[in-house]
């Protein structure tokens, strides 16, 4: 089923529990120092909403960390495809920075036993999208290393040595494996999470924004996404801005995963 269209234009403000005013006023904050930061991190997805999320995060003068595998999109040959390799220069050209969700989005599903460490692996893309796979550490680090020479090469931009396990599903011994071969995994936080994946007659956009603008604390990584199929009312749309000036106005700055103090040095060591 495509996203209905008409869901791509801006909220109603009024709805979201912030005023118009509040959007102008939130243009003109001044870039002073970054005092109470938050990372916000987008990882891919259908895709169909990522033109909207980019003119609000341009808007908003807002800079993110995009997690990206080559997902199935609702246009084109893939989030990583050449389709959308377009739209990844612009968002490069604009500042913001990129990291891998593995290339065909490669869920741990299990340690086994032996020794070098392996993996039982299960993709959602791709040519064994949902067939569990047998993989080493390094037949894994190279399904890491994949997505991000994918990105660099769309981009022109090296992307952080940092990647996502998709689903946030891992082990230590799987993390460990990685982490060996240069890349380190970036989870979120309790409240990062914005629920862009919760069914949306249990979780309404209402009620998470709510939640988010309540619970995030300074230091929060936050994790949504470029669309999510299964949800019913698109979150993004409705509550992307709403919840950037809402924090804006609670005193909060937006960072990349660049400056994060759990990353920053590992990410400089790996010049």
């Amino acid at each position: 089923m495509r996203l209905d269209k008409s869901k791509l234009s801006l909220p109603r403000w009024g709805r979201a529990g912030v005023g118009a005013a509040a959007l102008a006023s939130s243009l003109a904050f001044a870039q002073g120092p970054c005092n109470k930061p938050v990372y916000l991190t987008l990882d891919t997805g259908h895709m169909a909403i990522a033109p909207l999320v980019a003119e609000i995060l341009n808007r908003q003068n807002v800079k993110v960390t995009f997690f990206a595998a080559n997902e199935k999109t609702k246009e084109g040959d893939g989030a990583l495809g050449d389709y959308w390799a377009p739209w990844w220069k612009a968002r490069a050209a604009e500042g913001h920075e990129f990291a891998s969700h593995t290339y065909d989005h490669a869920y741990w599903r299990a340690d086994l036993p032996g020794d070098p460490p392996r993996f039982r692996i299960r993709p959602t893309a791709g040519p064994h999208a949902y067939i569990d796979q047998v993989m080493t550490g390094p037949q894994y680090c190279e399904e890491i290393d994949r997505a991000a020479k994918r990105l660099e090469q769309v981009t022109g931009k090296k992307p952080l040595p940092l990647f996502r396990a998709p689903g946030g599903k891992h082990s230590p011994k799987y993390l460990a494996a990685a982490k060996a071969c240069g890349w380190l995994n970036v989870d979120w936080s309790p409240a990062g999470f914005l629920g862009d994946e919760l069914p949306s007659d249990t979780a309404s956009n209402e009620e998470l924004l709510k939640k988010a603008l309540r619970d995030i604390k300074p230091g929060d990584i936050l994790l949504a996404h470029l669309g999510i199929w299964s949800r019913k009312d698109a979150w993004a749309p409705a509550d992307l801005e709403p919840l950037i000036v809402g924090l804006k106005q609670r005193g909060f700055c937006f960072a990349t995963l660049r400056d994060h103090p759990a990353y920053r040095d590992w990410i400089a060591r790996a010049k």
